[in-house]
């Protein structure tokens, strides 16, 4: 990955440009975070010709490193208003790996209102008409493209939502069956595409292999120590199981299963939307309770989820989607929560901040909670783009401001994910410090063995993930390997040296993670972002958690010191 594609709306014009010697041996989140704080103003506005989109696949992306191929996709946030890094599965990132980019930086803004698409290949790339698709969902938007340039491209696109510049607009990837359900849902990136006049990205690797190894014979012994230990992870294992899903009982069980708008963590009716009743569902419908989004995937956490004739309903349904419009919002039909999951996906939407929007409006009275068919034609009116999904499509905080409610689960603008924080705290403290607003990836914490429900040890658990993670997303690994590798950095290191020819060591990824950090923070604090910013709504520190009875007590002084 030896080269960075540069597209500027405004000139529409593309060029090609030699990697500079500093962002050689950065990689997807960090990439991104270079390029923010060295190219985008930290003032400007989101929507307008400062902002720059940025897509970069990890620094193993296009190699045969298994579950490698994430895509990081980022820019100055149009939801937080700070530096936004959101990873999606599928096979974008391998893609364009393999077309040997180290990332596409998308710049300006048209000086019409024509729509273009990105269209990229061995040969160079393109900027095309688009008109004829806007306007569509993103399942016929990848559908036509892969019609009219063949099966084996790669597509990101977004849908109305982004089009319409919705603050919860997310960026749909094509996964292995070429279904662009694989998103980057997070930080309202969709609207930043949007607002680029841009549709889609076509990548066609056609003619180009995978990325081969500098130390072919080291790489294969990597690769048999790396596989072995997710092979024999029994997380993984629970993975290839019950997918994402698997945490509904976990969460409820310690009081952190988000309930009615974030009123408490526990929900009655948990069994009727776990992972292990998912996996029973889909068994009996013949569905497929496994699904990998990648080629050579061993974690596999995906399903398709399918409804009572067999006909594919959403692929996948995962956890965060089941929280934050099941639980959240008082329904208990895994049926239901596929068909608003198959909504959000086709109009471009994230379900995260939209399910937060939706039990946002179910407090404020717009529907009860529980009500299916009132929760489904909300999410029609934010794709059918009505005032009232406009205010909705705005995300949880606009719904909020909007409708007179004042229990937010939100942090710096940003809607909560599916783990409510006073009762998994840890989590609690990756939200409120985290440089991306609330936000579970950044800082994962559930799964750890430890007192949830206590504040001992949360805010130093909470560090420990926040400069681990980044650097799976670096490289571009799934995040759920880290659970399998954590012990075992010595053998990222093997892979990364073998695969590039380098001379990493495991501490040297580490201070690339801790780098990644701190350049998004100093891009936030140039933003105007303070320590001030770094916490939770009051609400969460003053009013218990009924399922705990307990309030989110991680001291400010605690929160202060995650990243001296």
């Amino acid at each position: 990955m030896n080269k960075i594609l540069r597209v500027n709306m405004t000139e529409l014009s593309i060029k090609e440009e030699p990697v500079k010697e500093e962002y050689k041996l950065l990689g997807g989140r960090a990439f991104i975070a270079k390029l923010l704080l060295d190219e985008v103003k930290p003032t400007c506005e989101p929507l307008g010709k400062h902002n720059k989109l940025i897509f970069a696949p990890g620094l193993l992306g296009g190699s045969k490193v298994l579950s490698s191929g994430r895509i990081s996709i980022g820019g100055k946030s149009p939801l937080t208003g700070g530096v936004k890094e959101s990873n999606g599965g599928g096979v974008v990132g391998i893609k364009l790996g393999r077309l040997r980019y180290k990332g596409i930086v998308v710049e300006g803004l048209p000086s019409s209102e024509r729509k273009y698409l990105l269209k990229v290949d061995a040969n160079g790339a393109a900027l095309l008409e688009a008109e004829q698709y806007w306007g569509l969902g993103v399942y016929e938007t990848a559908r036509k493209l892969r019609e009219k340039y063949g099966s084996n491209v790669a597509v990101s696109c977004i849908g109305p939502a982004g089009e319409n510049k919705f603050l919860a607009a997310g960026i749909a990837n094509t996964d292995i069956d070429g279904v662009p359900s694989r998103y980057s849902g997070r930080g309202g990136l969709g609207a930043l595409m949007g607002s680029k006049g841009l549709k889609a990205i076509v990548l066609d690797d056609k003619g180009l292999g995978v990325l081969e190894a500098a130390d072919v014979r080291e790489f294969n012994q990597a690769m048999q120590d790396y596989s072995k230990i997710l092979k024999e992870s029994p997380v993984v294992e629970a993975y290839n199981i019950y997918g994402t899903a698997a945490m509904v009982q976990v969460t409820n069980a310690v009081g952190g299963l988000p309930t009615r708008n974030f009123s408490t963590g526990k929900f009655e009716w948990a069994e009727k939307i776990s992972g292990e009743r998912m996996h029973d569902i889909i068994s009996e419908r013949k569905g497929k309770t496994t699904h990998a989004c990648m080629p050579g995937c061993m974690i596999r956490c995906s399903n398709v989820y399918v409804d009572e004739s067999g006909k594919d309903i959403v692929a996948p349904l995962e956890y965060e989607t089941i929280a934050l419009m099941g639980s959240n919002l008082n329904i208990d039909d895994l049926d239901v929560i596929a068909k608003l999951n198959y909504l959000c996906n086709d109009y471009g939407l994230d379900t995260i901040e939209t399910g937060a929007a939706l039990g946002v409006a179910m407090a404020g009275g717009l529907i009860p909670f529980g009500d299916q068919e009132g929760a489904l034609n909300l999410v029609h009116e934010i794709g059918k783009g009505t005032l009232q999904g406009r205010v909705l499509g705005m995300g949880a905080e606009t719904a909020g401001k909007v409708l007179g409610v004042l229990n937010l689960p939100v942090v710096k603008g940003q809607a909560m994910p599916g783990y409510e924080p006073r009762g998994i705290k840890g989590m609690g403290v990756t939200y409120a410090t985290s440089p991306m607003g609330a936000d579970h990836t950044a800082g994962a914490t559930a799964r750890a063995k430890v007192d949830h429900n206590s504040r001992e040890g949360q805010a130093d658990l909470s560090k420990k993930m926040q400069y681990t993670i980044p650097i799976y997303d670096d490289l571009g690994l799934c995040m759920f390997a880290v659970v399998a590798l954590g012990p075992y950095p010595e053998v990222l290191s093997r892979l990364v040296n073998s695969q590039l020819g380098t001379q990493l060591s495991a501490e040297d990824l580490f201070k690339l993670a801790d780098q990644t950090v701190k350049w998004e923070r100093e891009f936030n604090r140039r933003a105007g972002f303070t320590n001030l910013d770094d916490r939770l709504p009051e609400y969460f520190n003053e009013t218990p958690n009924p399922a705990i009875n307990s309030v989110f007590d991680v001291g400010e002084e605690e929160l202060d010191k995650i990243h001296e």
